[in-house]
Parts: C-alpha cells; structure tokens; sequence
C-alpha cells in the first residue's frame, strides 16, 4: 500500500533490510554446513576396495626404483644418463637418474679440483 507518513516508510524500509539481512545470514549459515558436511560419495569405498590393489602398485614401483638405482650406480659416464633422462617416463624415475648426474658431476669437479692441487703443489 501508499502511504504518505515518512516514519512509516522508515520502519517498512528497515523492517525490509532485517529481512534481507536474516535471510543472508541462513544463507550463509547453509553454505557453510554444506561446506563443511562429510564426503558420502562412492568414492571411500572405492579407495577402501583398490586399496590392496594400489599398495601393491606402490611396492612394484618401489622395486623397480630400487633396481634402477642400482643400475645407475654401475654408470660413470653422464651422456648415458643423459639419455636415460630423456627416456624415462616416470617423475622418480627422472629424479634418481638427475641425483645420480648431480652425483658424477659432484666427483668429476671434486677430481679435477685435486689433479689441480697436485698440479699446482709440483
């Protein structure tokens, strides 16, 4: 309805913005429950199935890893690691193979740093 009363219009308009104002606040207070709910999907008891499976995943990975290991340790020469690098899929496997790079390089400057002191002492 029209009304002409200025302080009537002050109360309808401020009983208007409590209104807005609790129904932001039940709003937000629903997000936030559901924000916040436990995960009820699937997806738990498909992790709680494959478990077996993905651990023993996991160990194979770790075998292999353990393997090449080994093998790099046996490599002294750094373009062979080289292109194992550029070879590997796997971002472990990548990262043993650039250690083991780190590695030779580390005593290939640690031996030429000697044969200059042995160099330098003669």
């Amino acid at each position: 309805e029209v009304t002409l009363d200025l302080a009537e219009r002050r109360r309808i308009r401020s009983a208007i913005r409590e209104l807005q104002r609790q129904e932001l606040e039940r709003d937000e207070e629903t997000l936030a429950s559901k924000r916040f709910r436990p995960e009820r999907s699937s997806r738990r008891q498909d992790d709680k199935e494959n478990w077996p499976q993905s651990r023993h995943l996991e160990e194979e990975q770790q075998a292999a890893l353990a393997a090449l290991s080994e093998q790099l340790e046996a490599i002294t020469s750094v373009e062979e690691l080289t292109k194992l690098l550029r070879a590997a899929g796997e971002y472990e496997e990548r990262k043993l193979i650039r250690a083991a790079i780190r590695k030779l390089r580390a005593e290939e400057i640690e031996a030429a740093t000697l044969a200059g002191n042995v160099q330098s002492c003669r």
